[in-house]
């Protein structure tokens, strides 16, 4: 039992600091962001695919949770007419690892 606890708090600590660390990525960018999503007059919708569409979809259920409409578009169907379900007053975050990922850049006009 002993050996869970310690490695519980090895893992816990890790966590703290890397949350810590993300203080040092606050930039103005952030805070742009931060308002362009506040200000936002329609939904804001997330979109990703494979590992980056599990946390768009997470990040599109906590906004919603919190009060924000928003919602998760799957790319492969967006380009097969689910973009129909975004707005002109719509913001569409687009969450990727490499910025490069063909189904998401299908996406864009």
């Amino acid at each position: 039992m002993h050996d869970i606890k310690k490695k519980t708090k090895i893992i816990l600590k890790k966590e703290a600091n890397a949350i810590l660390d993300l203080t040092h990525h606050i930039d103005d960018n952030f805070e742009k962001a931060i308002y362009v999503i506040h200000n936002c007059p329609g939904k804001v919708v997330f979109t990703g695919i494979g590992k980056s569409g599990h946390i768009a979809k997470k990040i599109a259920a906590t906004f919603s949770s919190l009060g924000t409409p928003s919602f998760f578009m799957h790319p492969a169907e967006g380009v097969h007419g689910d973009l129909g379900m975004i707005g002109k007053n719509d913001l569409v975050i687009a969450i990727s690892n490499s910025g490069e990922t063909k189904e998401i850049l299908n996406l864009i006009p």
